[in-house]
């Protein structure tokens, strides 16, 4: 059952949380457009795991309050507000796709409270030096983010386009990208029981308006108020080298940037890959906490 903390000025954080109540805390950052119902493992999968698994609705999505001018660090205090809200201590982050960048804010901002990141399929910030920010990026994205940095009336009236146009079937944004995806996304996304969570993703993330989708295009391509490359926990970089909505030079360029990252370039997989590799990625979190801080609690 969904449950609010407060951020900061009050405004109202929406999450909820699956799987073992005394497992080690791991937050999961959903993607863009998504909710705190995004893709996840069954409960019965994460009590196998050990893993008390957290999402919660980024400002603007689902029943969060919006949070006009975020940028990609503010997620770091929203999770740090709900973890305290719980009583949890110390806890891991896990995001994927867009919520790739708000794990790395967790992680570079908050080492005294993240025992381990995961990061998977993620973008690198705007202003990385020496990448080529658009190379084997798919139309779509290229021209949501150029908007996002160039016309931002044109991304709003697209945006709350796609998003009554998700109201009315929440599966319309896979339907516009089928043309665009590679086959082995194909394959993922045709899975039944995928696509219901994302069907029930898309339709609480957009269900009221398109401002959370706003909000996450213009934070990707402004400054993200902090560096990866002072990301100290341990961080594992996950991505598939077919990926044409977050490409592989991405990927690529964090690997270099982040000291220490564990990084996994599967060859003959793309973006949606990412959600049937998440309970590897849980297990990897849990291992890596408990050797890098083995006093620390779990609730």
């Amino acid at each position: 059952m969904a449950r609010i903390a407060r951020g900061a000025g009050g405004r109202e954080l929406v999450f909820d949380s699956w799987g073992d109540p005394r497992g080690h805390p791991v937050f999961l950052l959903h993607g863009t457009p998504g909710s705190r119902e995004g893709p996840r493992p069954r409960s019965l999968v994460l009590y196998q795991l050990g893993i008390h698994l957290i999402a919660y609705d980024r400002p603007g999505y689902g029943g969060s309050t919006r949070l006009p001018q975020r940028s990609v660090a503010h997620a770091a205090d929203d999770v740090l507000a709900i973890a305290d809200s719980l009583g949890v201590d110390a806890f891991s982050v896990v995001g994927r796709s867009g919520g790739g960048p708000h794990a790395l804010a967790c992680a570079a901002l908050h080492p005294g409270r993240v025992r381990s990141a995961g990061v998977l399929v993620s973008l690198a910030p705007p202003d990385a030096p020496e990448l080529d920010w658009f190379e084997g990026m798919t139309e779509s994205n290229v021209r949501e983010y150029r908007n996002a940095r160039e016309n931002l009336e044109v991304l709003q009236a697209t945006l709350v386009q796609n998003a009554d146009a998700m109201r009315a079937d929440p599966m319309a944004l896979l339907t516009d990208l089928d043309h665009e995806m590679p086959d082995v996304d194909r394959q993922v996304v045709a899975d039944a029981g995928i696509r219901n969570m994302l069907r029930q993703n898309f339709l609480t993330g957009v269900g009221k308006s398109a401002d959370g989708w706003i909000d996450d295009a213009v934070s990707f391509c402004k400054p993200w108020g902090f560096d990866p490359g002072d990301i100290t926990v341990p961080t594992l970089l996950w991505h598939g080298e077919r990926d044409v909505f977050s490409p592989v030079g991405h990927f690529q360029w964090l690997a270099r940037r982040i000291p220490r990252a564990t990084v996994v370039l599967q060859p003959s997989v793309a973006h949606f890959a990412a959600v049937p590799v998440l309970p590897k990625v849980l297990g990897w979190l849990r291992e890596q906490a408990k050797t890098a801080a083995p006093e620390a609690t779990t609730v």
